[in-house]
């Protein structure tokens, strides 16, 4: 499948898809002998290519995150969408509940045992999420920071054994 949305420079996803194949496949030819360009020139030359592989690596990627993007905010406004029409079913049901109930009771009561519930789902729903954001705090990636910081020390041992 490809991307045919215009990129801001006017270009298709497409066209850098394109770009960036054809960047990668322009490498320097070594012949050797006289007459050819030196091992500074390559260099040069060398440099340049990756230059410009990184850039056409990069417009690809805003490119692939421009549509992810679209399409990311496109489902979140669709699940917003469908949690409001969920929330009015179970506000209906809510009020089959207590009418059911108000056949044998007075409304008054039924209204009082489905909201007294709700009341308790609701307190257990903020004790599961209180827990659960405790386990969050520190905000911070610690697991991650502990494994630089091994990655570091054994970078260093490496570099004091040489």
């Amino acid at each position: 499948m490809s991307i045919v949305r215009p990129t801001h420079d006017g270009e298709t996803a497409a066209e850098n898809l394109g770009a960036h194949r054809q960047s990668r496949a322009h490498a320097p030819e070594f012949h050797g002998g006289r007459g050819e360009a030196g091992t500074g020139e390559l260099v040069r030359q060398a440099a340049q290519q990756v230059s410009e592989l990184m850039r056409a690596e990069l417009r690809l990627a805003v490119a692939e995150l421009k549509d992810k993007g679209r399409h990311a905010g496109t489902g979140a406004g669709m699940f917003g969408g469908a949690a409001l029409v969920a929330l009015y079913g179970l506000a209906v049901l809510l009020a089959a509940a207590v009418a059911a109930i108000a056949l044998a009771l007075p409304v008054w009561a039924a209204a009082l045992i489905i909201g007294g519930f709700l009341m308790l789902v609701a307190a257990v729903l903020a004790l599961l999420g209180l827990s659960q954001a405790k386990r969050a705090t520190p905000a911070k990636p610690e697991q991650a920071m502990d494994e630089a910081r091994q990655a570091v020390a054994e970078l260093k041992e490496r570099a004091t054994h040489r």
